[in-house]
């Protein structure tokens, strides 16, 4: 058993990990801001032979940070906390900023002093594992994938806001021995996911009948990676990576985005017949700024060494996705009008 600090882990991907954690046997301190896309309903019904803490705050509080490393002594910070929206950060760059920038500066200081704090045999231990995404790499062209070694070049202010804090990370490694480890991922998908992003977005408003507006020609391309995947890796990377290492994690997915909206169609259709396909309510929409062609992932490193492969393929993942959303739209509305977050917190 474990004490691990996960900052946002009442979002999508923090959430599915603070789950696995649980139930893994581990001692989870689980820290959110509870901004619009944290909501404690993807914590409930939390079980395991582990244990779970949640506290209400923000990573840029280093004071109620140092309290929780000094009170939990953990093994590992997993910072998960982000703003993560492109089209949100097009329209309010400095939240990402906040967050992805600033909240990252202060959470590596606050981990620098704990570690300096600790004897020597749990310092060996300490790991800082820091969440990414392959957006800061950039668009791909046709061919080729992102490495570990390709450049950074990221195209919005949510990708720019993400390449910092990596960088941030980089250096406190360098500059201090902070023993850091760094995951870029692809796309996620999966349960808890907010529904501003595609799959959620697009269940939801094909089940209303609602259009489905889809940007540019809908041609874009993302790797697709389930979100147990992801955590599974997470975990891998915990136990065997390298301080200071970067690691890929991508699920050998690539579809175009056109293509992922007519997959959820079929898979409606197939649940819960409509009138009419639900392929008839795509709408081709104005693509927004700066929005990168191609994303694809080799995670050779990561399956090379620490041995960690997706147990899921699209088609079976999606499928999954699908019915889960199905079985918890309550959980949706719940998300969409805020009312568990206000009624827990009220509590």
């Amino acid at each position: 058993m474990h004490t691990l600090l996960v900052t946002g882990g009442a979002g999508f991907i923090g959430g599915n990990f603070v789950h696995l954690a649980v139930n893994a046997g581990h001692h989870v301190v689980n820290l959110d801001k509870l901004t619009y896309a944290g909501n404690l309903a993807t914590l409930a019904g939390l079980s395991g032979p582990g244990d779970h803490r949640f506290v209400h705050g923000d990573i840029g509080d280093k004071a109620l940070v140092a309290s929780l490393l000094r009170e939990h002594r953990p093994t590992a910070i997993i910072n998960f906390a982000a703003e993560s929206h492109v089209d949100r950060s097009i329209d309010g760059p400095a939240a990402f900023v906040e967050t992805n920038v600033t909240g990252t500066l202060a959470l590596l200081e606050a981990a620098r002093e704990y570690l300096a704090s600790l004897p020597a045999a749990e310092a060996a231990l300490f790991r800082f594992l820091h969440v990414s995404t392959d957006e800061v790499y950039g668009s791909l062209g046709n061919e080729g994938r992102f490495s570990e070694h390709t450049p950074y070049a990221p195209n919005s202010p949510y990708s720019a806001s993400k390449a910092a804090s990596d960088h941030l990370v980089r250096a406190f490694h360098h500059t201090y021995g902070l023993p850091t480890l760094t995951t870029n991922c692809s796309n996620n998908y999966g349960p808890w996911q907010f529904p501003e992003k595609l799959i959620p977005l697009v269940v939801q408003k094909a089940l209303a009948g609602e259009a489905l507006p889809v940007y540019g020609d809908g041609r874009n391309i993302r790797d697709w990676l389930f979100v147990e995947d992801h955590c599974e890796a997470i975990f891998a990377v915990l136990a065997g990576g390298r301080p200071g290492e970067t690691y890929n994690v991508g699920g050998d997915s690539e579809r175009m985005n056109i293509d992922v909206v007519h997959a959820i169609c079929d898979l409606l259709d197939e649940r819960m017949p409509a009138e009419r396909p639900r392929r008839e309510l795509v709408r081709f929409v104005r693509d927004r700024p700066g929005h990168d062609r191609r994303y694809a992932i080799d995670a050779s490193k990561l399956q090379t060494e620490l041995g960690w492969r997706p147990r899921h393929d699209f088609t079976q993942g999606l499928a999954r996705t699908i019915d889960w959303y199905l079985a918890n739209q309550p959980w949706v509305a719940s998300i969409l009008d805020g009312s568990y977050r206000m009624e827990r917190l009220g509590a």
